[in-house]
Parts: structure tokens; sequence; C-alpha cells
């Protein structure tokens, strides 16, 4: 038996890997999805907000503090610009933002009830959310000064001067941030699981192409059994998933620079588990087929849909609440969220259900194919 199962393996993978066409199936794509998800992330980087400032205080102390202030803002570029320039440029969108300081403004800060200020956009709360909040601590600490000093101006520019002139000691170390580039190595994953899914269910195929063309009634009427026909189908199977992996892995670590911010060793193991989950889902969707269209339509109908509920293709965390409920009953959700643990440092016994579940739907999908074998009498079928 093992004499016939390895010449079997061998023959297989020997058809299978000398087309071109099946080595940009299995290699090609999963790599073309490494390269989209790098270029659909690398630019989504912060670009500066463009500001426009109309100073209508004159050149009050308050006021001027304040332009000053909003200059020094990092990933943000001020202009000063009049109101009518301010409206034309909004419009043309050569401004992402406006701060008006109407006249009064200086008066009413140094008050202590800040007024006179206005913040316009025509891109919402995006864009205004980062000038209000970096504003309001500015102008809070100023109107505090305003109520301590008690309409005493001298007290007042005393402690304003005071509190701009301040230095603080500050410690700095910069950091690297890694946010996209879990981002890239993850959709790299999603995309990874969608071609895994579709070359199992491509290679298991062959079982019914086979049939077709007669040559598995040839092989039946030496002394293979039909067993070892389909365990060698499993094999080859599951040989080509490892190496679709690996070569996924090695090209996502070392050509394309990503670190997806979890061990190889961890991320390959995880991937191998879930592509014994992939040839057990192709060997059931066989096992419903009777040729390979109905088998095409099978794929279609479970892949790319499943896939795109499971959250391969985007976050699922966009998604609404129902559909992330649905997603608790596929196996790439569970690959995916495993990932996303493991990310944020989580140790490999931390989704220990996770792979549980995983087992547990391998082992449901190879039962359910087992059982659609042997009920089948057909003598067309294989066990």
């Amino acid at each position: 038996m093992w004499k016939d199962l390895w010449f079997l393996v061998i023959a297989q993978l020997r058809t299978t890997l000398r087309k071109r066409s099946a080595l940009l199936l299995y290699f090609g794509l999963p790599v073309a999805g490494i390269l989209f998800s790098t270029l659909l992330y690398s630019s989504t980087g912060t670009a500066p907000l463009r500001v426009g400032i109309v100073n209508l205080d004159g050149k009050q102390t308050i006021a001027s503090g304040t332009v000053e202030f909003i200059k020094g803002l990092d990933h943000l570029t001020l202009v000063e610009v009049t109101e009518s320039e301010l409206r034309e440029q909004l419009a043309a969108s050569e401004l992402d933002s406006g701060i008006v300081l109407e006249t009064g403004f200086s008066q009413s800060v140094q008050a202590g009830k800040p007024g006179h200020i206005v913040i316009q956009s025509v891109k919402g709360m995006q864009v205004t959310a980062y000038i209000k909040s970096m504003l309001k601590g500015y102008i809070d600490n100023v109107a505090a000064i305003g109520t301590i000093s008690a309409g005493d101006s001298v007290k007042f520019n005393k402690l304003y001067n005071g509190y701009k002139g301040a230095e603080f000691k500050l410690t700095w170390q910069s950091v690297q941030d890694k946010g996209n580039t879990k981002n890239m190595s993850y959709q790299s994953i999603g995309f990874l699981i969608m071609f895994m899914m579709t070359s199992a269910i491509n290679l298991s195929e062959l079982i019914l192409k086979n049939r077709e063309n007669r040559t598995y009634f040839r092989v039946l009427s030496s002394p293979v059994s039909a067993r070892t026909y389909v365990l060698s189908n499993i094999i080859v199977n599951l040989c080509i998933m490892l190496a679709q992996i690996v070569v996924t892995l090695f090209c996502m670590r070392v050509v394309f620079g990503l670190d997806p911010g979890i061990p190889i060793a961890e991320m390959l193991g995880l991937m191998v588990l879930f592509a014994l989950v992939s040839v057990s889902l192709s060997l059931t969707v066989v096992s419903f087929s009777k040729n390979t269209a109905s088998a095409g339509a099978l794929q279609n109908l479970i892949v790319t849909p499943t896939c795109l509920l499971s959250g391969c293709f985007f976050p699922i965390g966009i998604m609404p609440e129902p559909i992330r409920r649905i997603a608790d009953f596929l196996p790439q959700s569970w690959v995916l969220q495993s990932i996303t643990k493991l990310q944020s440092g989580d140790s490999l016994t931390s989704i220990g259900f996770n792979l549980a579940v995983l087992l547990a739907f391998a082992a449901v999908f190879f039962l359910i194919a087992s059982y659609m074998f042997g009920r089948n009498n057909d003598t067309r079928n294989f066990v």
C-alpha cells in the first residue's frame, strides 16, 4: 500500500507542478496579494493639515500668542489669510480647515470666558477634531490665568509671559509605528487564506477530472485501492498547501520586509492547521459534486462569500454586529482572530480555544466527506 501511495503522490505532484498556470495559481497569486496589501496600506500615511487663520483681533497679545501656538503644532501647516480668501480656498479644497479669531477674542479669554473663535471646514469632524482639542487645552489655560488675575492686566501679562516662556524638561525616544506593517501582514494573510481554499478545492477536483477522463478506472484496475487513491490526493494537497504557506511567509518577511508581529514558527503552525481545514472542506465539496462544473459552482458559492464575511479583505470590526456573529461560524474568522490576538501580544496558549475550534472544523468536514463518499452507491465514486 505504501509503495502505491507514494507512487501516486509523486505522479500527481509532477503532473500538477509542471504546469505554469498551476505555479501561478498556487504561488504567484498569494505573493500578488502581499504586493497589493503593501500598495494599499503604504498610501495611508497622515498628510499635514492645511489650515488658514484669519486674525481679526489685531495685534492683541492673546490673539498673537494663539497664532504662534497653532504654528507650532505638529502635522499642521498654517497660512494667514483674509476672510474672503479663507472662503475661496476652503471651497476649492486648497485648505482643510480655517480658524477665525474675531474681534474681542483676546478680551473674552482674559475675562475667563473664551469666545469669538470660529473653526470652519467642509470636511467635518475628521479634520477639525485635532485642532479643537489642541486649542481647547491652550485657551483654557490662558483663560484660567485671566480668572486668577481678576482683571489686573499687569498681573495677567506677568503670568501669561511666564506660561509662554515656561521651560519643561522633556525626554523623548523615537519609536517605530508598526500599525501599518501589522495591517499589511494581516491583509496578506487574508488573501493567502482565500487562495489556499481555492487551491485546495482545485486540487481535490483532480479526483473528479480523473473520473471524467476515465483515468480513475484505469488506476483501480491495478492493485491500487480507492482509499489509497483519495489518500494520495490528500497528501498532495497538504504538500502544496505547505509549500504555498512557506513561500508566502518567506516573501512577506524577507522580500517585502513585513514583520507580522508574530514569530514565524507560530504563524506557520497556525496556517498549517488551516491548511488541514481547507483540504477537509475541499473533500466535502467534491463529495457533494457529480462533476467539475458543480464543484466549481460550489467553490464560487463558498469561498469568496465566506472570506468576505470573515474579514479576509478588510477588518471585520467595520462590519455590523449581525455579520460578525455569522463570522463566528466560519473557520477563516478563527484564524484571523488568532492572528489579531498574537499581534496584540497574547501567547500561543491564549488561543488554545481557537486552535481547538479549527481542529473541530477539520474533523467535521472530514467526517462529512467520508459519510458522503460511503453513502453514495454509484460505481463512479471512490470509497
